[in-house]
Protein backbone atom coordinates (compact mmCIF):
# COMPACT_ATOMS: atom_id res chain seq x y z
CA UNK A 1 0.00 0.00 0.00
CA UNK A 2 2.64 2.68 1.06
CA UNK A 3 4.49 2.27 -2.70
CA UNK A 4 1.31 2.12 -4.13
CA UNK A 5 0.70 5.32 -2.76
CA UNK A 6 4.09 6.67 -4.45
CA UNK A 7 3.16 5.38 -7.61
CA UNK A 8 4.30 1.73 -7.75
CA UNK A 9 3.14 -0.78 -10.22
CA UNK A 10 3.10 -4.26 -8.14
CA UNK A 11 3.58 -6.94 -11.01
CA UNK A 12 3.87 -9.83 -8.99
CA UNK A 13 2.64 -11.34 -5.36
CA UNK A 14 2.29 -14.86 -4.06
CA UNK A 15 0.69 -16.11 -1.41
CA UNK A 16 -0.77 -19.88 -0.87
CA UNK A 17 -3.49 -19.53 1.70
CA UNK A 18 -6.78 -18.91 0.31
CA UNK A 19 -8.46 -16.42 2.71
CA UNK A 20 -5.43 -14.59 2.39
CA UNK A 21 -6.14 -14.56 -1.43
CA UNK A 22 -9.11 -13.37 -1.02
CA UNK A 23 -8.36 -10.68 1.16
CA UNK A 24 -5.82 -9.36 -0.91
CA UNK A 25 -7.49 -10.06 -4.22
CA UNK A 26 -11.26 -7.60 -3.06
CA UNK A 27 -8.58 -4.75 -1.97
CA UNK A 28 -6.10 -4.90 -4.66
CA UNK A 29 -8.08 -6.38 -7.53
CA UNK A 30 -5.59 -9.17 -8.76
CA UNK A 31 -5.51 -12.71 -7.06
CA UNK A 32 -1.77 -13.91 -5.89
CA UNK A 33 0.17 -16.27 -7.31
CA UNK A 34 0.16 -19.17 -5.22
CA UNK A 35 2.92 -21.73 -3.66
CA UNK A 36 6.14 -19.46 -4.85
CA UNK A 37 8.38 -22.82 -4.07
CA UNK A 38 6.37 -23.79 -7.46
CA UNK A 39 7.14 -21.18 -9.50
CA UNK A 40 9.98 -20.40 -11.53
CA UNK A 41 12.16 -17.58 -11.12
CA UNK A 42 11.92 -16.52 -14.85
CA UNK A 43 7.98 -16.55 -14.98
CA UNK A 44 8.31 -13.59 -12.62
CA UNK A 45 8.75 -10.57 -14.26
CA UNK A 46 11.06 -8.13 -14.29
CA UNK A 47 11.40 -5.69 -11.09
CA UNK A 48 13.49 -2.62 -9.54
CA UNK A 49 12.39 -3.55 -5.57
CA UNK A 50 11.52 -6.73 -4.01
CA UNK A 51 9.28 -6.93 -0.54
CA UNK A 52 9.15 -9.81 1.36
CA UNK A 53 8.38 -11.44 4.91
CA UNK A 54 9.76 -14.90 5.86
CA UNK A 55 9.61 -17.62 8.43
CA UNK A 56 13.26 -18.46 9.56
CA UNK A 57 12.36 -21.91 11.91
CA UNK A 58 13.63 -23.46 8.94
CA UNK A 59 17.45 -22.38 9.47
CA UNK A 60 17.82 -24.24 12.84
CA UNK A 61 17.84 -27.49 11.17
CA UNK A 62 19.22 -26.64 8.59
CA UNK A 63 22.25 -25.19 10.29
CA UNK A 64 22.60 -28.81 12.08
CA UNK A 65 22.54 -30.55 9.14
CA UNK A 66 24.60 -28.97 6.53
CA UNK A 67 26.61 -26.24 8.94
CA UNK A 68 25.00 -23.14 7.11
CA UNK A 69 26.79 -24.15 3.88
CA UNK A 70 23.49 -22.81 1.72
CA UNK A 71 20.18 -21.73 2.42
CA UNK A 72 18.38 -24.47 0.68
CA UNK A 73 14.79 -26.04 2.25
CA UNK A 74 14.06 -22.13 3.55
CA UNK A 75 11.70 -19.48 2.69
CA UNK A 76 14.71 -17.54 2.47
CA UNK A 77 15.89 -19.61 -0.33
CA UNK A 78 13.37 -18.24 -2.53
CA UNK A 79 13.78 -15.12 -1.82
CA UNK A 80 17.57 -15.57 -2.61
CA UNK A 81 16.83 -16.97 -6.25
CA UNK A 82 14.41 -14.60 -7.33
CA UNK A 83 17.31 -11.59 -6.46
CA UNK A 84 19.98 -14.26 -7.85
CA UNK A 85 17.64 -13.85 -11.50
CA UNK A 86 16.08 -10.42 -11.67
CA UNK A 87 18.75 -8.27 -9.21
CA UNK A 88 16.45 -5.72 -8.72
CA UNK A 89 17.83 -2.36 -7.41
CA UNK A 90 16.48 -2.37 -4.09
CA UNK A 91 14.79 -4.87 -1.25
CA UNK A 92 13.03 -4.44 1.65
CA UNK A 93 12.39 -7.41 4.37
CA UNK A 94 10.36 -7.92 7.63
CA UNK A 95 11.01 -10.59 10.09
CA UNK A 96 10.58 -10.91 13.41
CA UNK A 97 12.95 -9.78 15.98
CA UNK A 98 14.16 -12.73 16.88
CA UNK A 99 16.15 -13.26 13.87
CA UNK A 100 19.28 -11.69 14.99
CA UNK A 101 19.44 -13.93 17.32
CA UNK A 102 18.12 -17.29 16.04
CA UNK A 103 20.07 -20.29 16.67
CA UNK A 104 22.81 -18.04 18.25
CA UNK A 105 23.17 -15.71 15.51
CA UNK A 106 23.93 -18.21 13.07
CA UNK A 107 20.32 -17.67 11.20
CA UNK A 108 20.80 -13.80 10.47
CA UNK A 109 25.07 -14.02 9.61
CA UNK A 110 23.91 -16.16 7.09
CA UNK A 111 20.70 -13.86 5.94
CA UNK A 112 23.37 -10.99 5.40
CA UNK A 113 26.19 -13.16 3.76
CA UNK A 114 24.08 -14.57 1.38
CA UNK A 115 22.56 -11.16 0.68
CA UNK A 116 26.10 -9.89 0.32
CA UNK A 117 27.07 -12.27 -2.23
CA UNK A 118 24.27 -11.31 -4.24
CA UNK A 119 25.58 -7.56 -4.31
CA UNK A 120 23.53 -5.97 -2.46
CA UNK A 121 24.59 -3.27 0.62
CA UNK A 122 22.07 -4.08 3.25
CA UNK A 123 21.49 -2.31 6.71
CA UNK A 124 18.47 -3.30 9.23
CA UNK A 125 16.94 -2.31 12.42
CA UNK A 126 14.54 -3.41 14.89
CA UNK A 127 11.74 -0.61 14.56
CA UNK A 128 8.53 -0.48 16.57
CA UNK A 129 5.15 0.34 15.78
CA UNK A 130 4.38 1.94 19.02
CA UNK A 131 7.29 4.75 17.25
CA UNK A 132 4.86 4.81 14.34
CA UNK A 133 1.45 6.74 15.71
CA UNK A 134 0.27 3.25 16.00
CA UNK A 135 -1.15 1.76 19.80
CA UNK A 136 0.62 -1.26 19.18
CA UNK A 137 3.82 -2.54 20.38
CA UNK A 138 5.06 -4.12 17.50
CA UNK A 139 8.73 -5.26 17.15
CA UNK A 140 10.32 -6.11 13.99
CA UNK A 141 13.25 -6.00 12.43
CA UNK A 142 13.54 -4.19 8.57
CA UNK A 143 16.17 -5.25 6.28
CA UNK A 144 16.40 -2.75 3.50
CA UNK A 145 19.17 -2.90 0.55
CA UNK A 146 20.57 -1.93 -2.64
CA UNK A 147 22.88 -2.72 -5.44
CA UNK A 148 24.74 0.76 -5.49
CA UNK A 149 26.54 1.46 -2.68
CA UNK A 150 25.79 4.92 -2.16
CA UNK A 151 21.99 4.40 -2.29
CA UNK A 152 22.22 2.19 0.53
CA UNK A 153 25.13 4.36 2.50
CA UNK A 154 21.95 7.39 1.68
CA UNK A 155 19.19 5.00 3.38
CA UNK A 156 19.44 5.40 7.35
CA UNK A 157 16.61 4.14 10.04
CA UNK A 158 16.04 8.16 11.78
CA UNK A 159 12.68 8.67 12.17
CA UNK A 160 10.80 10.98 14.41
CA UNK A 161 8.60 9.19 16.88
CA UNK A 162 4.96 9.66 16.29
CA UNK A 163 1.96 9.64 19.05
CA UNK A 164 -0.71 7.15 19.30
CA UNK A 165 -3.93 6.80 20.71
CA UNK A 166 -5.54 4.05 21.71
CA UNK A 167 -8.92 5.38 21.07
CA UNK A 168 -8.21 6.39 17.37
CA UNK A 169 -8.61 2.64 16.86
CA UNK A 170 -11.85 1.58 19.23
CA UNK A 171 -15.67 1.40 18.37
CA UNK A 172 -18.44 2.09 20.54
CA UNK A 173 -18.67 -0.80 22.79
CA UNK A 174 -22.64 -0.11 22.18
CA UNK A 175 -22.05 -0.71 18.75
CA UNK A 176 -19.88 -4.01 19.24
CA UNK A 177 -21.88 -7.30 17.99
CA UNK A 178 -22.39 -9.13 21.89
CA UNK A 179 -20.24 -12.10 20.65
CA UNK A 180 -16.99 -10.44 21.00
CA UNK A 181 -17.61 -9.59 24.95
CA UNK A 182 -15.90 -12.07 26.90
CA UNK A 183 -17.40 -14.75 28.66
CA UNK A 184 -18.95 -13.10 32.10
CA UNK A 185 -16.42 -16.23 33.60
CA UNK A 186 -13.46 -14.84 31.46
CA UNK A 187 -14.04 -11.24 32.69
CA UNK A 188 -14.03 -11.91 36.37
CA UNK A 189 -11.13 -14.18 36.21
CA UNK A 190 -9.54 -10.70 34.90
CA UNK A 191 -11.05 -8.59 37.33
CA UNK A 192 -9.50 -11.03 40.40
CA UNK A 193 -6.31 -11.02 38.57
CA UNK A 194 -6.17 -7.37 38.42
CA UNK A 195 -7.96 -6.23 42.03
CA UNK A 196 -4.90 -4.29 43.53
CA UNK A 197 -4.02 -2.43 40.15
CA UNK A 198 -5.37 0.97 38.91
CA UNK A 199 -7.68 0.59 35.91
CA UNK A 200 -8.53 3.50 33.26
CA UNK A 201 -10.07 3.49 30.09
CA UNK A 202 -9.79 3.13 27.26
CA UNK A 203 -7.12 0.23 27.55
CA UNK A 204 -5.91 -3.32 26.67
CA UNK A 205 -5.37 -5.87 28.91
CA UNK A 206 -2.84 -8.44 28.15
CA UNK A 207 -2.58 -11.67 29.84
CA UNK A 208 1.07 -13.04 29.22
CA UNK A 209 1.92 -16.82 29.36
CA UNK A 210 2.41 -17.06 33.03
CA UNK A 211 -0.88 -15.84 33.84
CA UNK A 212 -0.34 -12.10 34.54
CA UNK A 213 -2.40 -9.20 33.92
CA UNK A 214 -0.81 -5.79 32.23
CA UNK A 215 -3.15 -2.79 31.47
CA UNK A 216 -1.53 -1.08 29.04
CA UNK A 217 -2.74 2.00 27.05
CA UNK A 218 -1.77 0.17 23.72
CA UNK A 219 -2.10 -3.03 22.39
CA UNK A 220 0.39 -5.55 22.27
CA UNK A 221 1.61 -7.47 19.19
CA UNK A 222 -0.88 -8.75 17.52
CA UNK A 223 -0.22 -12.99 17.06
CA UNK A 224 -2.00 -16.07 15.05
CA UNK A 225 -1.86 -19.28 17.20
CA UNK A 226 -2.52 -18.11 20.42
CA UNK A 227 -5.58 -17.76 23.11
CA UNK A 228 -8.59 -15.56 21.82
CA UNK A 229 -8.27 -14.16 25.45
CA UNK A 230 -4.84 -12.89 25.59
CA UNK A 231 -6.00 -9.46 24.79
CA UNK A 232 -8.67 -7.67 25.84
CA UNK A 233 -10.70 -4.05 25.11
CA UNK A 234 -10.61 -2.84 28.74
CA UNK A 235 -11.03 -6.41 30.28
CA UNK A 236 -14.17 -7.25 28.94
CA UNK A 237 -14.37 -7.96 24.92
CA UNK A 238 -12.12 -8.53 22.46
CA UNK A 239 -11.22 -6.28 19.39
CA UNK A 240 -13.20 -6.64 16.27
CA UNK A 241 -11.67 -7.09 13.03
CA UNK A 242 -11.96 -3.62 12.00
CA UNK A 243 -10.13 -2.34 15.10
CA UNK A 244 -7.89 -5.11 14.01
CA UNK A 245 -6.65 -3.25 11.06
CA UNK A 246 -6.90 0.33 12.49
CA UNK A 247 -4.15 -1.37 14.74
CA UNK A 248 -2.22 -1.91 12.17
CA UNK A 249 -2.51 1.38 10.29
CA UNK A 250 -5.69 0.14 7.33
CA UNK A 251 -7.68 2.33 6.27
CA UNK A 252 -11.63 1.94 7.00
CA UNK A 253 -12.01 1.73 3.34
CA UNK A 254 -9.92 -1.67 3.70
CA UNK A 255 -12.58 -4.43 2.60
CA UNK A 256 -13.07 -7.41 4.89
CA UNK A 257 -14.19 -10.19 2.91
CA UNK A 258 -13.29 -13.57 5.50
CA UNK A 259 -14.50 -14.32 9.17
CA UNK A 260 -13.04 -12.80 12.04
CA UNK A 261 -10.95 -15.57 12.92
CA UNK A 262 -9.47 -15.36 9.70
CA UNK A 263 -8.70 -10.95 10.28
CA UNK A 264 -6.84 -12.05 13.21
CA UNK A 265 -4.28 -14.59 12.03
CA UNK A 266 -3.82 -12.19 9.07
CA UNK A 267 -3.37 -9.31 11.10
CA UNK A 268 -1.26 -11.09 13.23
CA UNK A 269 1.02 -12.00 10.43
CA UNK A 270 1.16 -8.56 8.83
CA UNK A 271 3.09 -5.36 8.89
CA UNK A 272 2.76 -2.03 10.44
CA UNK A 273 1.23 -0.43 7.39
CA UNK A 274 2.53 3.57 8.89
CA UNK A 275 6.33 1.79 9.96
CA UNK A 276 6.36 0.91 6.43
CA UNK A 277 5.41 4.00 4.79
CA UNK A 278 7.98 5.76 6.11
CA UNK A 279 10.69 3.42 5.19
CA UNK A 280 9.01 3.73 1.43
CA UNK A 281 9.32 7.25 1.14
CA UNK A 282 13.11 6.91 2.31
CA UNK A 283 13.28 4.28 -0.49
CA UNK A 284 11.65 5.95 -2.96
CA UNK A 285 13.66 9.53 -2.31
CA UNK A 286 16.86 7.47 -2.81
CA UNK A 287 15.77 5.75 -6.23
CA UNK A 288 14.71 8.45 -7.45
CA UNK A 289 17.66 10.58 -6.52
CA UNK A 290 20.11 8.52 -8.50
CA UNK A 291 17.31 8.09 -11.50
CA UNK A 292 17.87 12.22 -11.97
CA UNK A 293 20.97 12.32 -11.91
CA UNK A 294 21.50 9.66 -14.60
CA UNK A 295 19.02 11.67 -16.85
CA UNK A 296 21.15 14.79 -15.75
Amino acid sequence: MPFDELGYECVFSSEWDENARKTYAANFGETPAEDITKIKESDIPAHDLLLAGFPCQAFSIMGKMQGFADTRGTMFFEIERILSHHKPRAILLENVKQLTSHDKGNTFRVILERLGALSYHVKYKVLNALDFGLPQKRERIIIVGFLDKAQADAFDFKFEKQGYDLKSVLENDEKVDKSFFASEKIRQKRKEATKNKTKYYPSVWHENKAGNISILDYSCALRTGTSYNYLLVNGVRHFTPRELLRLQGFPDTFKIVVGTGEIRRQTGNSVAVPMIRMIARKIDLILKERKRRTIA
